[in-house]
């Protein structure tokens, strides 16, 4: 795949997701009880925010730059990291944020 040159913020956009990594809720039928309601659970413990690239063309190409557990400290790097975007080109936020196994799997 060539390399493209041009500034990173034609090319991609930042988000921040919210991940609940707890396990699914696991209900108890019962033949006389049509539903039950879960049992409430602290989830907060299993939740984590990821900061991620999306490519402005595809918005299925999506790549993880970043896990935190707070959403204060995933969006304080998230503007960070938007300076750079506006600054740098293409190629150079690529090789400073993606993962070096995305960006071989790009090129394949």
């Amino acid at each position: 795949m060539a390399r493209v040159i041009g500034n990173a913020a034609d090319f991609y956009r930042l988000r921040v997701m919210r991940v609940d990594e707890s396990d699914p809720l696991e209900f108890e039928w019962r033949e006389d009880i049509l539903y039950r309601r879960p049992p409430e659970e602290d989830v907060d413990e299993y939740e984590l925010w990821r900061v991620e690239a999306v490519h402005v063309d595809d918005e299925e190409d999506v790549t993880e730059l970043g896990t935190f557990e707070s959403a204060p400290a995933a969006h304080a790097w998230m503007t960070e990291t938007l300076e750079d975007l506006a600054e740098m080109t293409k190629s150079e936020f690529e090789d400073t944020y993606f993962p070096a196994d995305a960006v071989e799997d790009a090129a394949d």
